[in-house]
């Protein structure tokens, strides 16, 4: 096939998916979908439910997983225990360990027919603020079963030849919360994939099945090879690092991440013995998540890769069973696909920057800053389930500071606006602002976490959190220093306390005046902290963002009424390598 054909071809599909991105947000009924873009849409192989393409906007944390999920639908059609597609059909799937993350993480798939002859599959997923379970917003970060986090969905026909299903539909409203508000995202979640196919059919029109097949075979075939170029130009060896979980929800001990990742030849292999053993709260990762997670690791590190099956045919992973990243029925899983896969692509960067120093950065924030608050609104007269998730400073890099309130490491979800959030909910943030000092002290210091202050301003509600990096702040490395931890405070009736696992509780009950604060981590530095340029460090002080303490003793910079005293400055750092 010609390049020029092959290449608009494969920026086709790409764009497929991007304007199925599209139709979902703008569609959307949700605050988390429609402002906070926390979705993703595909293309997947009709054999075997490999990824084909997928939307620039989407999700990197559903790489992976949406195409096991797409592979266990095709699995079970072929078992019998699903009903073959028809045109027109649309499944829905949640359930964490037939390909998924979390029960918040809603799926369709619509079969794509060409002369009646499946040729794909359209999906797509979507986070739900609600799907039932301990408390509003599916964030428990007590629970003990899954069955506690929600409402657990095998795949089912929920649009049978372009009609929704009504007795499929009615159960699913009788257990989530807010019901009426859903069926607001499950037709945007629908149209999507009708967008998708009629565009998918434009290019079937203009080029024809066959060249189209023979072009997708084409494009994996030359991401694998792009991958393989990249993984030979790092050193034949082995590398180890550990990245560490505050804590499952439950038990209050961290859970540890071991990794080595091995380069033989033009393959990676990722292996996680010595991890902690499956735990009693919801910070289990299903093995889908663990997989999707290493490979939005690596597709960081090389962003040059295009996405689609082939770019991870060079990563072997081995399966880590026994462990807390494969977990298995009734494992809880709430934390698995917004903070554990956040850990173990930390692990990957840490891993993977001893091999490319210059292409690597520090730990980012590492954490989607889960933050679910429910209750009931006497001034609409209406319940509500809100959903705030937040982002963290990056780490430094070899070339640059670190990116400052960046989303978090598996997304490219962003944090709704204030003003959306107070339009919908009966809040008010008090404070939104970045987290002066939060990043990591380096020659480039990692990025700044952001402070922000939610009131509830009439009502009963409850809150609920599942976040990460309160215990440990993301790591710096090179000699650079860690980012701020995550902190979580809570203020009541004039007390303010701060929860027993740091970065997790669930269930508090607000009333109005109460506040929750929050300051999210900031990213680790890189490289030596004394060999930064002090007037990189006299601006940070202007600024505001450090003190002329910090400044001192972080990066041994002196300052006088602002400036660089170079005299002092040279004693302070000459002392350090005495």
């Amino acid at each position: 096939m010609d390049a020029l054909t092959l290449a608009v071809i494969q920026a086709g599909l790409t764009q497929v998916c991007n304007e199925m991105d599209l139709a979902f947000s703008r569609a959307a009924f949700s605050p988390v979908i429609a402002e906070a873009d926390d979705r993703s849409d595909g293309i997947y192989a009709a054999e075997d439910g490999a990824l084909i393409a997928q939307g620039e906007g989407g999700l990197p944390v559903f790489v992976g997983a949406m195409q096991h999920s797409a592979g266990h639908i095709i699995r079970l059609i072929h078992e019998g225990a699903v009903a073959a597609p028809e045109p027109g059909d649309v499944y829905i799937v949640n359930d964490p360990y037939l390909g998924g993350t979390h029960l918040m993480d809603v799926r369709f798939a619509r079969p794509f027919f060409v002369d009646g002859t499946l040729f794909c599959w359209l999906q797509n997923t979507g986070h739900w603020p609600d799907t039932g379970g301990m408390v509003p917003g599916g964030f428990s970060a007590h629970a003990t079963e899954v069955e506690q986090e929600g409402l657990r969905l095998p795949p089912v026909k929920l649009f049978k030849r372009g009609e929704i299903d009504r007795e499929i539909l009615s159960i699913i409203q009788s257990n989530i919360r807010v019901a009426d508000q859903r069926i607001g995202d499950i037709k945007a979640q629908a149209a999507a994939l009708m967008v998708g196919e009629r565009r998918l059919n434009d290019i079937v029109a203009r080029y024809g099945a066959a060249t189209l097949r023979d072009a997708i075979a084409l494009i994996r075939d030359r991401a694998a090879q792009r991958m393989r170029v990249e993984i030979r130009r790092m050193p034949e060896a082995t590398w180890r690092a550990e990245a560490f979980v505050d804590s499952d929800g439950v038990v209050d001990e961290p859970l540890r991440i071991a990794l080595a990742v091995t380069r033989t030849g033009d393959t990676l292999t990722f292996d996680f013995t010595g991890s902690s053993k499956p735990c009693a709260g919801p910070m289990n990762s299903v093995w889908s998540t663990t997989f999707s997670a290493v490979c939005l690791g690596v597709k960081h590190i090389f962003p040059d890769v295009p996405i689609n099956a082939g770019t991870f045919e060079p990563l072997h992973i081995i399966r880590p069973e026994g462990t807390f990243l494969d977990a298995r029925y009734p494992r809880p899983v709430s934390g698995c696909a917004a903070e554990v896969s956040q850990r173990i692509a930390e692990a990957v960067f840490l891993c993977l920057v001893q091999a490319l120093p210059d292409e690597v950065t520090a730990a980012p924030a590492g954490t989607s800053g889960n933050f679910a608050l429910g209750g009931s609104d006497p001034a609409r007269g209406a319940s509500y389930v809100m959903y705030q998730i937040t982002g963290g400073g990056y780490g430094g890099s070899a070339d640059h500071d670190g990116l400052t309130n960046g989303c978090s490491t598996i997304g490219i979800s962003k944090t709704a606006p204030v003003e959306v959030m107070e339009q919908y909910y009966p809040i008010r943030f008090t404070r939104f602002a970045l987290r002066d000092g939060s990043g990591g002290a380096g020659l480039h210091r990692g990025g700044f976490g952001v402070h922000y202050e939610v009131e509830l301003l009439r009502g009963e509600a409850r809150a609920s959190f599942v976040m990460d990096h309160g215990r440990f702040g993301p790591p710096g490395v090179l000699g650079g220093g860690d980012g701020a931890p995550n902190e979580v405070r809570i203020h009541r009736n004039g007390t303010t306390t701060t929860p027993l696992h740091l970065s997790k509780d669930q269930g508090i009950a607000l009333m109005p005046g109460d506040r929750v604060e929050v300051r999210t981590p900031g990213g680790g530095g890189y490289g030596d902290p004394f060999a930064r340029e002090p007037a990189l460090v006299a601006r940070d002080v202007k600024r505001g963002y450090y003190d002329a303490a910090q400044a001192a003793a972080l990066w041994g910079v002196a300052l006088r009424e602002g400036n660089v005293d170079a005299t002092a400055t040279d004693a302070l750092r000459r002392g350090r390598a005495a």
